[in-house]
């Protein structure tokens, strides 16, 4: 991950996906507790308590919200899979930027250690990781 405040594991310990369509669902049901004003990040704490940071790509908060379609405010209810946001992965690269999508489980000290899949691709749906508590 080309970005120092997610790869030194500062923020939360996580996983980063390469997306391959510019649509994000949500990996968990719960609350969207962030949405920022430019939609490159999204802030999301599941039923059980976990808080969850999707960054769509490195530096992307520059983009100042274009190329990204929020879907959901903050304080909406979301189920595990359902659409959160649009963002055309094209343009963005087309603009400079790189699409790496670090997922980080914000809150991760309070959990004993956080298994990631060590699958090299997934699919929408497929389980990235697990909190063990």
């Amino acid at each position: 991950m080309p970005d120092e405040a997610f790869s030194s594991g500062a923020m939360g310990l996580g996983i980063v996906i390469d997306p391959s369509e510019g649509r994000l669902t949500s990996p968990v049901s719960g609350t969207i507790t962030t949405i920022f004003p430019t939609g490159h990040a999204i802030g999301i704490t599941s039923d059980e308590g976990v808080e969850l940071l999707i960054h769509i790509g490195v530096n992307t908060v520059r983009l100042k919200g274009k190329h990204f379609e929020k879907q959901v405010q903050e304080g909406d209810r979301v189920e595990r899979g359902q659409l959160i946001l649009l963002f055309n992965i094209e343009q963005i690269k087309a603009a400079g930027y790189v699409v790496a999508t670090p997922v980080i489980v914000t809150n991760s000290a309070n959990y004993l250690d956080l298994l990631k899949t060590t699958e090299a691709e997934v699919q929408r749906g497929d389980y990235l990781m697990t909190v063990v508590v």
